[in-house]
């Protein structure tokens, strides 16, 4: 079987071969940490998490970097409302990133860089454009001039007119008179605000262009071409195709070998928009509660390139999705099996399933195909424990593939019991009940949370819960 994965810029499915066999240099777009991130941001992560989950399982070492924007305007804006320097509330949104993620069990990058510490390496990259006759300085501020590069409007597939007639209806009336088209970006921006940090350069103290950032971080980290970059379709333009010309104009090589996009997410049937008010965060959703496996399996589960649609009906969905899955896992996992030989027929079977799942993720990552054989895993593992006589060895495969299947899509430590906070405080009600002997109080408790599917076990060490 041969990988393949879609690739935004020849617009079809292609083999796919790292640049190095067995490696992958695997580069994400990350957040601009000035808020808790929304559900589109963890859309993004949890996919190619899932992504480079699969290419683990396959056998590759993956290098994977995603950056932190951890400076610009909207992160100015928002320290001025917490009353905080714009260090101070990136470092305190990129440790929220950290905490949500984790509970979403989205792997933390092996590299993650940060804009404001790569402004050497920046001024340099940008100084070395102009020195190749690809950009101009203008008053402090440095451009890229895209009509300089051959195929500008490739990843975004446009032509450069349409590119620069939709440019033109975005720019201020200083970047009108300033640039000599207008499609000309940002590289290097003046700063000249009272308060506001900036960076010494040959064209006097300013920022990075947001463009810049990632180029520079993908430079320094990887020195080469990389195999996926990866990010949100909003960002094939205009983030990733100035990310494409400025990197290429610099270096006189292929800047990335296979760019992937993941899809919108809806909200509602209607695409996340702050200005229509249906801008859903990670945070305030565990925050209420939200179990964080429904949640990580919702965002995993539909094909990277499709839409999300988010809602609460779908969520529940998920939720009953994913419970099938797990109570098979639950039931495998405390299975004695009473037969010393395996079933070959079994074997054989569970043999086809995993040549039908890596069939699947190799198409792509079609995790919506994928997910069948998963379910089609869970009823052949049911239907074994509800035979008279099976084998442990039998047992101990099916439960080994759908554990391994189901940590690809992030769905791990599924064993250990996560209460909610109304969970807890009945279970700490009933600790009390008991120690008052009032056991009328304290059996209906644990019913109440055996309707739940969690067991109370009492013991001398006091109440233990596991899933039912």
């Amino acid at each position: 079987m041969m990988l393949t994965l879609y690739n935004t810029y020849s617009q079809q499915k292609e083999p796919f071969e790292p640049a190095q066999p067995g490696q992958i240099t695997m580069y994400l777009c990350g957040p601009t940490v000035y808020n808790y991130i929304h559900i589109g941001n963890a859309r993004s992560a949890a996919a190619f998490d899932t992504a480079r989950r699969y290419f683990q399982y396959r056998g590759y070492q993956v290098h994977f970097v995603s950056n932190f924007t951890d400076l610009g305007d909207k992160v100015l804006q928002q320290a001025a409302k917490e009353e905080l320097t714009e260090a101070a509330l990136a470092e305190k949104y990129a440790q929220a990133f950290a905490a949500d993620t984790a509970k979403l069990n989205i792997l933390p990058a092996d590299e993650r860089p940060r804009a404001s510490s790569y402004m050497a390496p920046m001024v340099t990259f940008v100084a070395a454009l102009l020195d190749r006759g690809m950009a101009y300085e203008v008053n402090g501020n440095v451009y890229f001039k895209t009509k300089e590069f051959p195929d500008y409007g490739g990843l975004a597939h446009q032509n450069l007119a349409a590119l620069t007639e939709n440019a033109a209806g975005r720019l201020q009336n200083q970047e009108q008179d300033e640039k000599r088209d207008a499609a000309d970006f940002a590289l290097w921006k003046k700063e000249e605000r009272p308060g506001v940090q900036a960076w010494p350069s040959p064209w006097g103290p300013g920022r990075p262009g947001w463009h810049l950032e990632c180029s520079v971080m993908i430079d320094e980290l990887f020195g080469q071409t990389i195999d996926i970059h990866a990010g949100g379709v909003d960002l094939t333009f205009p983030h990733h195709t100035n990310e494409r010309a400025q990197s290429e104009s610099r270096y006189n090589r292929p800047f990335v070998r296979y760019w992937l996009h993941n899809g919108f997410v809806n909200i509602n049937d209607e695409k996340m928009s702050k200005s229509l008010d249906n801008f859903v965060t990670v945070h305030d959703l565990l925050t209420a509660g939200q179990d964080p496996l429904v949640l990580r399996y919702f965002l995993s589960k539909t094909h990277y390139r499709r839409p999300l649609s988010y809602s609460q009906e779908h969520l529940d969905q998920a939720g009953r999705e994913l419970e099938r899955l797990l109570r098979t896992a639950r039931s495998l996992a405390a299975a004695k099996g009473n037969q010393e030989s395996g079933s070959v027929a079994f074997q054989e079977q569970l043999a086809l399933l995993q040549q039908r799942f890596e069939a699947a993720m190799d198409d792509d990552l079609n995790t919506e195909n994928a997910l069948t054989v998963l379910f089609d895993l869970a009823t052949m593992g049911n239907k074994l424990l509800d035979s008279s006589d099976y084998a442990q060895v039998d047992v101990q495969a099916a439960r080994s593939l759908l554990e391994e299947w189901l940590a690809i899509f992030g769905v791990a430590n599924w064993q250990e019991v996560a209460l909610t906070t109304t969970q807890q405080e009945l279970l700490a009600e009933r600790a009390t009940a008991r120690a008052a002997k009032d056991y009328v109080r304290s059996d209906a408790i644990r019913d109440q949370l055996a309707e739940a599917g969690i067991l109370v076990r009492d013991t001398a060490e006091g109440q233990t819960v596991e899933y039912l």
